[in-house]
């Protein structure tokens, strides 16, 4: 008989593409979790992974498995916050996707204050990258996430929280450095330290910017750190464009910042899928952080 512990270990191989790392997350041994799956596949009459030496891939009949796993697994996760929510309103966990861009920035202080005032709703946090935190959060992993505007309203509940500009941070001694704006058709010839790919900044910016101004733009190196970002413009290594509240954290002489021309907007918002049920812990922390100014 399938059993629901089949598919939540079937989706911990899939998710890690690995038996052998899979099991170290979930804390059984391989044999068990290779015999788990072996047995998943015999009551479903056909293979589910490609194994080989180096990693372990999906089966059509696996992609097919894990697509109902997910729904399956999100149901059951409802069906327990339903029930808790029911049964006590006083605590919780909250699954959170946070990019670490925004984490640093905004977040230590707010997840104090909401641990104050709700010291039994666990915060358990997850920090990715802002395109992979908007993934997670349509496929269920997370109840809610924090992301970069614009997104598809049609397939999320949008609450914004943050709005500012984006800034150019250049060299002390670039040659846009007498300048107080520089307009993007002045920085076609630039090389520019960049968002690594896993960040929605990295298309915001590219489509919005770049590609209106008729260029691409030429990337010297890619980071998903802010402070490595202006060290390596601080080392005259290139330019780069970052949010102006990082800006004011930016503590280096050996930087310039610039405004720009037209002007890019950095607008962050609390996310949730439509349609899927919030918890009464998801409920409190987004009205909290509606409320109490970040």
């Amino acid at each position: 008989m399938l059993e629901f512990k089949q598919l939540t270990y079937f989706k911990e191989v899939a998710k890690h593409k690995s038996v052998t790392k899979a099991a170290e997350e979930i804390h059984i041994s391989q044999p068990a979790l290779s015999k788990s799956i072996k047995s998943l596949e015999e009551e479903l009459g056909t293979p589910l992974i490609i194994r080989s030496n180096k990693t372990t891939d999906l089966t059509d009949a696996g992609k097919t498995v894990l697509e109902y796993t997910r729904e399956i697994t999100n149901l059951v996760d409802e069906m327990k916050l339903t029930v808790s929510d029911l049964t006590n309103l006083s605590v919780g966990q909250l699954n959170i996707g946070l990019p670490p861009f925004i984490g640093s920035l905004f977040f230590p202080e707010v997840m104090k204050k909401f641990h104050h005032n709700y010291p039994n709703i666990k915060l358990d946090i997850t920090e990715y990258g802002g395109a992979r935190v908007v993934k997670s959060v349509e496929e269920g992993e997370f109840e809610l996430g924090v992301a970069v505007l614009p997104l598809d309203e049609r397939v999320f509940n949008v609450y914004p929280i943050v709005k500012e500009k984006m800034k150019l941070v250049v060299h002390k001694n670039h040659p846009l450095v007498s300048q107080n704006e520089v307009h993007v058709k002045d920085l076609r010839d630039e090389e520019f330290i960049f968002y690594h790919e896993d960040f929605a900044l990295n298309q915001i910016i590219r489509n919005h910017f770049f590609h209106v101004a008729g260029f691409e733009p030429k990337i010297l190196f890619k980071s998903m750190q802010w402070d490595l970002m202006s060290e390596l413009v601080a080392a005259n290594l290139g330019v780069t464009i970052l949010p102006e509240s990082i800006c004011n954290r930016l503590f280096t002489k050996d930087i310039k910042i610039i405004d720009l021309e037209p002007t890019i907007m950095w607008k962050l918002a609390v996310i949730t899928k439509k349609g899927k049920y919030i918890s009464n812990a998801g409920r409190k922390f987004i009205d909290f952080i509606l409320t109490d100014s970040l």
